[in-house]
């Protein structure tokens, strides 16, 4: 890695916190994001020549008040109110003090949580812009997690944005009786974090390490919010159980490996054991209906705990996604529950699911599912076509050169050679 990469690197770890350091400081959402911005582009001209300083976020921080000071006088000298650009709301905002304390950053992460999932914003705002701000992700990545057209997105978090300034939402963590009213955007918003970081949607790389990291630290700050609660215990357990695969993930050239083909002596043992007791805790604290993020943490914990591939408790998986369906019912999940009854029962078992899913013409991995199902039934021809209609769609390269590499292994049947060129 260049050291202008590796700036680049430490910039974007740096900027979530930047940034709601800044919003707790201005009051704003708009003039923080201009502030935080301006601050990065600063730090990327002039630390590859001058150097890293020793507290980055420091000195992130001091430029990006700056740099709000420069804009809260100049919109104040246009409406004459010279007087009240001197001061931010926060009286301790100075820009020439210290940093902040470690806890103070980390309250900074939870109040701009809740102040984007406050339930004055319809859910699906309130986790776009989560994600915008605190995952750091841009509106093209934000829509392509949530599965909306990027015009459509970019209106979405203009609004969300108004809606807070208008309605004057209060910038802090939520009383204790209010915590449970939040909850729900303030996990997804998490899990979406964590899902981008653990396959990114486009680029170079399979793996945000960055975002994955930033997901769990999170999660774990909510658990010690709501330590009884199955929500947090549940999606907590989930993200460990997930991320302990990843040093299994990705072979010596950077190229994905399925799950059927890891080594699990990789695998973080100590996060499957936390995951694996979290499950067991969520569990014992039923409430009314079963919480999706708990019978998703159930499913990893099957798959985390099975020996090897061919030992997979398919039964149980296929199990756990039925009583996911119950409460949480979407294309996404039907779609991981058919690849589970196409190990258990057969391809084209599996196949028939696949087919009886709408809604997802424009996401690759049922085009991918597909393919792989078309292949293993011997339709080779409809599988060649499968993996090219996943290929016409967005996904890192790793991930698109994984599939190129399946269409050259399909037998030719009735094909010419080029037809199975990348």
């Amino acid at each position: 890695m260049s050291a202008g990469d590796a700036v680049a690197q430490l910039v974007r770890e740096e900027g979530t916190r930047v940034l709601a350091t800044l919003v707790r400081v201005t009051g704003s959402i708009d003039l923080a994001e201009d502030a935080a911005q301006d601050a990065v582009v600063r730090a990327l001209e002039t630390w590859p020549r001058d150097g890293v300083p020793d507290d980055p976020r420091a000195w992130l921080v001091v430029a990006a008040k700056r740099r709000a000071i420069d804009i809260i006088r100049r919109e104040a000298r246009r409406a004459g109110k010279e007087a009240r650009a001197m001061a931010f709301p926060d009286p301790a905002a100075d820009p020439a003090a210290g940093p902040e304390p470690p806890e103070v950053v980390r309250d900074d992460l939870l109040r701009l949580v809740f102040t984007c999932c406050h339930p004055c914003l319809a859910l699906e705002a309130q986790v776009a812009l989560a994600l915008r701000t605190l995952g750091g992700l841009t509106t093209a990545e934000v829509a392509r997690g949530l599965m909306v057209p990027e015009a459509t997105m970019a209106k979405r978090l203009t609004r969300a944005k108004q809606k807070i300034a208008q309605a004057k939402i209060p910038y802090r963590i939520p009383a204790a009786e209010e915590l449970p009213g939040r909850l729900a955007g303030v996990a997804a918003t998490v899990y979406l974090i964590f899902n981008e970081g653990y396959a990114a949607g486009a680029g170079a790389g399979i793996v945000r390490s960055a975002l994955t990291c930033e997901a769990i630290r999170l999660a774990r700050l909510l658990a010690e919010l709501m330590p009884d609660e199955p929500t947090v215990l549940g999606l907590l357990a989930l993200l460990l159980l997930h991320d302990a695969r990843n040093p299994a993930r990705i072979d010596t050239e950077g190229r994905p490996v399925l799950l059927a083909g890891q080594n699990r002596t990789r695998w973080n043992t100590a996060m499957i054991k936390e995951g694996v007791e979290l499950v067991g805790t969520a569990l014992r604290r039923p409430p009314d209906r079963p919480e999706p993020y708990v019978v998703q943490a159930a499913i990893a914990a099957c798959h985390a705990l099975a020996p090897s591939y061919a030992d997979t408790p398919w039964d149980a998986v296929v199990s756990w996604y039925d009583v996911l369906l119950t409460v949480h019912d979407t294309p996404v999940i039907r779609l991981n529950r058919a690849v589970a009854v196409a190990e258990r029962d057969g391809p084209a078992a599996g196949l028939a699911l696949v087919d009886a899913i709408d809604g997802l013409e424009t996401y690759p991995w049922w085009h991918a599912t597909r393919a792989e199902l078309l292949h293993r039934t011997g339709r080779t021809d409809a599988a060649h076509a499968a993996y090219q209609q996943a290929l016409a769609l967005e996904m890192n390269e790793p991930q698109r050169e994984h599939l190129r590499r399946r269409i050259t292994e399909l037998p030719l049947k009735g094909r010419t050679p080029s037809a199975v060129r990348p």
